[in-house]
Order: C-alpha cells, then structure tokens, then sequence
C-alpha cells in the first residue's frame, strides 16, 4: 500500500524558507511512517501544489500540512478534487470545502451544538466592530477570518481600541478568560473513535494556543462530561471522517464550547497519543479494504 501525504512547500524537510512550526509535519509523518511500514505500506509527503506527482499511483492521499492553504484556497480545491478522481482522499473534498469556511460553526449550531457566541460579518469596518460589542455584550472581542488558519488576520480588540483594516470575511466571537487559565482543549478523533486529547496553554501575556506563538500542550485525560460533549460533535457530522480534532474551551458556566472543528490538515499530537499511530493505519486499512 503506498500512502501520500500532503504537505506545503514550506512544510517539507528541503524547504528553504521553512516554517517555524513545521517541526510538527516531522512529528507526524515520524508518527505514521514506520507504523505504516510495520505493516508492509509507505508514506511519503508531497507538496499538494506539486504538479509532477502522479497521484494515481497512490492507494490513497492523506491531507497533512497544507497550512498555506487558506490564501489559496480555489487551487487547493481544484486540487483536491483532481486528486479524488484519481484515488481515495482523507478526509473528503467535500468535507474540506464545508470545513474550509468557519461558518461550518454555524450549521453545527444548528443541530444543537454549543459554540462559542459567533457574529457573522463581511469586510467590517468601524461602525460594524462598535456594533459587535454591543450584540455580543462583551467588551473584549476576537476577530477571526472566515478563511483562515493558525491565528493568521486575527484581532483581539478592546471596545474603544482602533479598529485594524480587515478587508475580508470575518467572524467576531467574546474573548473567553478560560483560554488563558484553563486553556483550550483538543480531543483527536479517528474514524469515529476517541484516540487522546491535551490542553493547549498561550504563553504568558498571550491568549494564542499555537505553537508559532508560544503555546504548548500537555497530554490530558477529559472527564466523562467533557468527552461526551465533544463526541457529540463528531456524532452531529453527516459523514464520519477518518481524523477529526475538536477544539473545546469552557464558557462561564463550565460548559465546553466548540471553538474549532478541525477535518481539513489539523496537527494531531502524536506525542500526546502515543498509540495514534496504529489506530490511523488500522482505521485507513478498513476504509481501503
């Protein structure tokens, strides 16, 4: 079985500009590459903008570190779907093209999942970000773009604080204190099934949980209460996708809200999970067989 994995330019070892965070495509393809190979299959990442790759001569395409994908986002589509009609994808084009927006938050809203508070708007200037605070009763907001990706365009603001241009699709949510006590909780789904979870923390003075920030994580045991919920989510999907990872952080109230659905290149933890490995190949042998 030979298995792609899609990564960016700036992901792959021989890169010359490569990202600080890229560390991490190293820790998963260190993951699942000798697994894989345990069981008599190969991995090996390409960039997905890679032109001279066959994909066909691939039993499957596993989306990694594509994290330039949010600026190029109708070329990553295109390409997704040349490489579907060629071999299997994980996770789906479809279910990319839903995820790749954050309105996706929406539509689980309305199948009962709890969010973060969420107002929708479109290129906001002054007088759209003024409005935000009084509609979300908070005086402290987080602006996040609707594309988007590793904390990249994103705004924390202060009701009086000047408002930075913001010339895209935007989403304006209250800052939640737990994210710097508590921090944010990720739980790492595979086909379906819980594999392990840790907790994000910023680094101090920051509020920002990734690690080309200053964040760091801790492997985590939820509590019953806290797994029920985000499994719930997963529950809520129309298709159970082969990797997912919830995002969780606790409301005032102690309930976990859905920060981020991640089914698109999210990074699974694979030194908090140290058995993710061979759940991921046994969960794509099942899909492939």
């Amino acid at each position: 079985m030979r298995i792609a994995y899609l990564a960016s330019r700036l992901t792959l070892p021989d890169s010359p500009d490569r990202r600080f965070d890229a560390f991490e495509h190293d820790l998963m393809v260190d993951c699942l590459s000798p697994v894989f190979a345990s069981h008599g299959a190969t991995l090996t990442a390409h960039a997905w903008d890679d032109d001279s790759v066959d994909w066909s001569l691939f039993n499957a395409v596993l989306i990694g570190s594509t994290w330039d994908y949010q600026d190029n986002l109708d070329a990553f589509m295109a390409k997704l779907e040349a490489i579907e009609t060629q071999t299997a994808l994980f996770n789906p084009s479809a279910t990319v093209r839903w995820n790749s927006r954050k309105t996706y938050l929406r539509d689980l809203e309305s199948k009962g999942v709890q969010i973060v508070p969420t107002l929708w708007l479109d290129t906001p200037g002054d007088e759209d970000v003024e409005q935000a605070f009084d509609m979300l009763d908070s005086d402290d907001l987080v602006f996040k773009r609707q594309v988007g990706a590793n904390a990249e365009g994103q705004y924390r603001l202060h009701r009086g604080d000047a408002v930075p241009p913001m010339s895209e699709s935007m989403m304006a949510q209250p800052f939640l204190p737990s994210i710097q006590t508590e921090g944010e909780m990720s739980l790492i789904f595979i086909d379906g099934d819980f594999s392990h979870a840790l907790i994000k923390s910023a680094a101090a003075g920051d509020y920002r949980i990734q690690s080309s920030y200053g964040g760091s994580e801790q492997a985590h045991e939820p509590d019953p209460g806290d797994r029920k919920a985000a499994t719930a989510i997963i529950e809520a999907l129309d298709e159970t996708p082969l990797y997912a990872r919830v995002d969780m952080v606790r409301g005032g109230d102690g309930r976990m809200l859905l920060m981020e659905l991640e089914l698109i290149e999210p990074f699974l933890y694979p030194l908090q999970g140290p058995g993710l490995g061979e759940r991921f190949h046994a969960a794509l042998a099942r899909r492939l067989a």
